[in-house]
């Protein structure tokens, strides 16, 4: 008896000693992994960076409740360090938060989702009476009927300062589309949602976001501005860029009233809070949240996000945020408890694919190996740098056989008339790529200052190809004569 007593103490502190050492071993491999998991995806991310001309990114990572990764890349201007902390520009990511702000009205029963939106605004008079018909969910979801054809937005020549002065827009307005029957992402329709969380809570809108979503969330250095002109006045923001033959060139962000949709300034560590609110959820009762992460009647869009539902990680929501200086990109995972969001120093631009970088680190913490694309900024750039010095060696070496042969009879009227077609082609191109683009973008109407800041190499390979077509086609022309 006296022997067994001995022996299980003994035993007992063998077992526990066992599981000790077990503990420490899981949680040395589970660091190691982690830690070789983080490595592989900074060196993804700033491999993609370099390839892309990208001169600096902030990343944050969202993972359960046990992983949080955020991380900063490349400097300011100036020299100093981009952090986890360094303020960002998030653009239309904006929209979600926007939303969550008003659904949250809703769930007091301070607003219904299905009213109409001018029940709320005894001053709104409209010339179109399909006005009246719209609903706060047919803004929610972009099928409001406005469009930037009928509703300028940034091509507006005088911007809006302040909420208050939009609702005279309503009252102008001729509908596009019957309220609640077409998609069309517009930008204005989340200025009229934030101008609804106004004229509810009694507070300004930023102040709103402040103390009912980032104060919660303790999203302590994110902010909200109106116009992109706070942007560019901020020094805490690094100067935004936008890409010239591969060449970063710093810019002020063109003026561009912003508040509600595209307004929010965040940080790594506080878009990783917001990613884990999402299944996490908070603030939200769990009825609207189930509303908040769903799609659209007539497209993916939802509430402030595209909503799917992916066959390997399951229901997800995402969106992307465009300035002509900064990007932002946002993926969370719902049922794998995954968020992922990149914002950026850099602007949307037609050879950078900024949603790659969120599905290479995806792939990365899904145990798989992410590929640098060989179609990026690099890439590309020289291709284009090729293509207009053959653009001008073709056209010297045309106008040297134009002199080598003007003894020579000059081609038939048939031949000139389709020189002309051809000549005239790059030019008809160059005046009309605003509206060429608003029909591939889904009628988004896009100014010229954007379009240039967006594809300034592809713009110039096409004033460089016009000017060789017309003064080919001059001199064939004069032989003709």
């Amino acid at each position: 008896m006296t022997v067994t007593r001995k022996i299980i103490p003994v035993c007992l502190i063998c077992l526990l000693l066992a599981m000790f050492i077990s503990a420490l071993s899981s949680a040395a491999v589970e660091s190691r992994g982690t830690t070789e998991i983080v490595a592989e995806i900074d060196d993804y991310v700033k491999k993609n960076m370099e390839v892309n001309h990208i001169s600096g990114a902030s990343l944050a990572i969202a993972y359960g409740k046990d992983l949080l990764y955020t991380q900063g890349y490349g400097a300011y201007s100036d020299g100093r360090k981009i952090t986890a902390t360094t303020s960002f520009p998030i653009a239309s990511l904006s929209k979600s938060m926007t939303a969550l702000a008003v659904l949250q009205l809703a769930d007091k029963g301070l607003i219904g989702l299905d009213a109409p939106y001018d029940s709320y605004f005894s001053d709104i008079s409209p010339a179109d009476d399909r006005v009246n018909r719209i609903t706060i969910r047919h803004l929610l979801n972009q099928t409001s009927g406005l469009n930037d054809n009928v509703n300028p937005d940034m091509t507006k020549s005088a911007q809006f300062q302040s909420l208050q002065e939009i609702k005279k827009s309503l009252d102008l307005v001729t509908l596009a589309n019957v309220p609640g029957e077409t998609y069309s992402y517009h930008n204005p329709n989340y200025q009229f949602l934030a101008l609804l969380v106004e004229q509810i809570s009694g507070q300004r809108f930023s102040e709103y976001l402040n103390d009912h979503i980032f104060a919660p969330l303790r999203m302590n250095d994110t902010f909200s501005v109106s116009t992109t002109k706070q942007i560019n006045e901020n020094h805490t923001i690094p100067q935004g860029h936008y890409l010239l033959l591969g060449k970063p060139i710093s810019t002020a962000e063109p003026l561009w009233f912003i508040d509600g949709p595209a307004g929010v300034i965040s940080t790594a560590e506080d878009m990783a809070k917001w990613m884990r609110a999402q299944y996490d959820p908070r603030l939200l009762s769990p009825s609207l949240m189930e509303q908040y992460h769903a799609a659209g009647q007539h497209a993916t869009y939802g509430m402030g996000w595209l909503a799917s539902n992916d066959n390997d990680w399951g229901r997800t929501i995402s969106h992307s945020g465009i300035f002509w200086t900064y990007k932002a990109e946002e993926t969370v995972y719902l049922e794998k408890r995954l968020g992922i969001t990149m914002m950026f120093d850099t602007g949307m631009n037609a050879f950078v694919d900024y949603s790659a970088f969120v599905r290479g680190i995806t792939q990365i913490v899904d145990g798989g190996k992410a590929e640098i694309s060989l179609i990026n900024s690099r890439n590309m750039e020289i291709t284009m740098i090729l293509l207009m010095a053959g653009t001008l060696f073709w056209g010297g070496y045309s106008f040297y056989r134009l002199k080598k042969n003007k003894n020579r009879l000059t081609a038939n009227r048939r031949k000139l008339i389709f020189a002309s077609v051809r000549t005239l082609f790059p030019v008809l191109v160059l005046l009309f790529l605003s509206p060429i683009l608003s029909f591939i973008g889904g009628g988004r109407v896009v100014p010229w200052n954007g379009i240039w800041m967006t594809m300034p190499s592809l713009i110039l390979w096409l004033v460089i190809l016009s000017l060789v077509n017309i003064v080919s086609l001059i001199c064939r022309c004069c032989r003709q004569a």
